[in-house]
């Protein structure tokens, strides 16, 4: 369930960060990278700041 939930947590930033990047400032993009960089580094290292957080939040 968590590994979901941080999956559509994912791809809802990234979905975000591109309409705002259309419609507001192309700068938004750098929230897409730093989504992807994230997803990127808890790849290698098995650690992923928004899992503590949901974790914290009691999503199990």
């Amino acid at each position: 369930m968590l590994e979901r939930t941080i999956r559509a947590i994912a791809g809802i930033f990234i979905l975000i960060s591109i309409i705002l990047a259309i419609y507001i400032n192309i700068n938004w993009l750098w929230f897409t990278a730093f989504v992807g960089a994230n997803l990127l580094q808890s790849a290698f290292t098995k650690w992923c700041l928004m899992e503590v957080l949901l974790k914290k939040l009691g999503v199990k």
